[in-house]
This record gives C-alpha cells, sequence and structure tokens, in this order.
C-alpha cells in the first residue's frame, strides 16, 4: 500500500479543535478547498507564507504554535509516522518505479503536464507516482508506458536497468528529501521566541525571515517591550529580517504630530543611533532581555548636549533623557511603516 509522506508536521488541527472551528469554516476563509486543508492538517501538504499568516489570524495563535516542537507530547507520532511512511514506500518498489518514470519522461523531454495528459492521469496523481507515493494499478500501466513510447515489458526492464546502473539513487534522494528535511530537528535560526528545537525548522525560518515581530507596544508614555511571535508583520520592501529586525508602536499622541497613529517603527539591534537618529532606548541590556519577559523602553530622538553627550528626547510631554550607557540599549529606527 502507498502513503502520501509527511513533509510538515503541525499542530493546525489542535489549535483549530480547541478554538472550537470546523475544517469547513477554515477552508472557506482561507479560500482553500476542503480536501487541501485536509491535508494540511494530516501534514501531506505545505502552506505558502501568505497563506500560513492568514491562517494565523483565522485561528488566533502564533506562527511559531503551528510547528511541533521536540518536546511535545505528540512529536514522537508525528516522528514515527513520518518515517513508517516512507520506509513503507520505499520498500515497496515505490521510489525505484517512481524514479524510473521520471528519468524517462525526461529522456524523452516530455513535461510532466504532457505526461500525465498522455497516460490519462490528473496531475496530481502522477506526480504522486514520480514521487514513489502512489501505487499503479494494472489497467494503469499501459497507458503509463504509451506516454513514455514504451510497452508495459520495455519500461519495466529500461527502469531495471537504470536501477542496477546506479543512475536513480540521486532521484530517489531528491524525492526523499522534503521528508527527510521535516524530520530534521534544529533550533530556530531566526531571533524568536521558540525556547525548544522544532521540527522543519528551515521551513518556519524561510518564512520567519519575511515577517517582522511587534515586540513594543503602547502603555502610557512608553512601551511595553516583550520579545515574542504574537504579533508579526510582513516585510515591506527590500527589507528580510535576517537582522534580528523588530516594530514597535508609539503611544497614542506621544511625540506629538511626528507619526500618525497606525504607524509601526522598525528598529534593528545592528544598526548604532547617532545624534540625530530615531531610536529606541532601553531601561536594561536588551540581549539579557529573556524572551516572553516584559521590560520597558521608549522611543527617542537623539541629541547631543553642550557637552557632546547623548540625550533622548521625548515631546508630549516633552522630556530629557541622559543616555549614559548605549550598549545594548539602544537601537536605531530604520523605517517607518503606516498600516
Amino acid at each position: 500500500m502507498a502513503w502520501e509522506e509527511i513533509c510538515f508536521p503541525n499542530n493546525i488541527r489542535n489549535i483549530r479543535l480547541s478554538r472550537g472551528m470546523r475544517m469547513t469554516e477554515v477552508a472557506k476563509k482561507t479560500g482553500l478547498s476542503l480536501s487541501a486543508i485536509s491535508k494540511v492538517e494530516k501534514g501531506v501538504r505545505r502552506l505558502k507564507q501568505d497563506q500560513l499568516m492568514q491562517l494565523c489570524t483565522i485561528l488566533n495563535c502564533k506562527l511559531s504554535d503551528i510547528f511541533i516542537k521536540v518536546d511535545d507530547d505528540k512529536a514522537k507520532k508525528w516522528k514515527n509516522e513520518m518515517q513508517r511512511r516512507l520506509v513503507e514506500n520505499s520498500s515497496a518498489g515505490l521510489k525505484v518505479f517512481g524514479a524510473g518514470i521520471r528519468v524517462l519522461r525526461r529522456k524523452i523531454n516530455k513535461t510532466i503536464a504532457q505526461a500525465a495528459k498522455d497516460a490519462k492521469m490528473t496531475l496530481s496523481v502522477y506526480h504522486k507516482i514520480e514521487t514513489g507515493q502512489r501505487e499503479v494499478y494494472e489497467d494503469e500501466i499501459e497507458n503509463l508506458a504509451k506516454a513514455l513510447g514504451k510497452t508495459s515489458e520495455t519500461m519495466f526492464k529500461a527502469i531495471s536497468e537504470l536501477y542496477n546502473s546506479g543512475e536513480l539513487d540521486k532521484h530517489i534522494n531528491k524525492a526523499e528529501e522534503r521528508v527527510r528535511k521535516a524530520l530534521k530537528v534544529s533550533k530556530s535560526s531566526s531571533n524568536s521566541d521558540i525556547g525548544s528545537a522544532i521540527y522543519s525548522a528551515g521551513v518556519y525560518d524561510s518564512v520567519r525571515k519575511n515577517l517582522i515581530p511587534v515586540y513594543g507596544k503602547p502603555n502610557g508614555k512608553n512601551l511595553d517591550f516583550v520579545k515574542s511571535d504574537e504579533t508579526m508583520l510582513q516585510s515591506p520592501f527590500k527589507v528580510k529580517n535576517n537582522g534580528g529586525i523588530y516594530a514597535v508602536q508609539i503611544p497614542d499622541g506621544r511625540m506629538g504630530p511626528m507619526f500618525p497613529s497606525d504607524a509601526y517603527l522598525f528598529a534593528s539591534p545592528n544598526v548604532k543611533a547617532k545624534a540625530g537618529d530615531l531610536a529606541v532606548l532601553f531601561d536594561e541590556d536588551y540581549e539579557k532581555i529573556v524572551p516572553n519577559t516584559r521590560a520597558s523602553a521608549r522611543v527617542v530622538m537623539l541629541k547631543e548636549d553642550k557637552n557632546g553627550a547623548l540625550i533622548g528626547l521625548q515631546t508630549h510631554p516633552e522630556e530629557k533623557i541622559q543616555i549614559k550607557n548605549t550598549k545594548n540599549r539602544l537601537h536605531k529606527i530604520i523605517q517607518i511603516v503606516c498600516e
């Protein structure tokens, strides 16, 4: 028996059920088919970045909540199922057969879409055969062979010769690559609040680098600052979050008419702030702020006093802050974005 292989282990079903939502409701709100949502929840289909973020909004969860952490209760079950499906498909000969079909198709310069049409199959079914995730029934073999310009006998002989020559090895490995990547457990390389290692960390990081977390939110005159992925923004043009960039919101009315109320200020820990810059100023060392722990910060305009010392200015009401220690306490505002 052939199995669809798991390439995206996830918590989506558990989160959906905890929200009391039906799968049909999620499908309708995402614009995806019920079948697609079912495949995603089973881990056999991935979502694009914008679809993942849309799903987070619908389910009211963080991006990191969707991914399986190595210490989650269900992590072992996902891992065992991923390995079982991969082994069973390989031992049934489906990987060899699928890789052989792919090589034969490429040798006659036929696209996968054309081969599927000639074999009288849907593109989805044909693709599963080539990736070794679907068996071929007896009444399908002849059409498949004709699509490759062969008879059933010559097709099987050609695949056998390719296998014995070792030519199929790289194609089998490529077909298994997505599953092996999903099985790999590692820590996220991004500046996120995920404490433990996760499955599909590469997928998480590829999405996360295009998103900006909102760490600072208004609290009175200043900011409550929490390193968390609870609220994320799409990166504006040319800003890729590979340097720990984060966003803050200005308290309503603070800094006067300088910023609209819906403005987000993007700050970078890796760009040195100097006189004349806008900056986020911390009371403590930024590097020592523990994820999901509340800290205090403020947005200031940097100036030099008559002695050349750096000070932070705030308006409405006006306030001057002497800045004695700038190490890991001052981040330059590099971009202002309005919703």
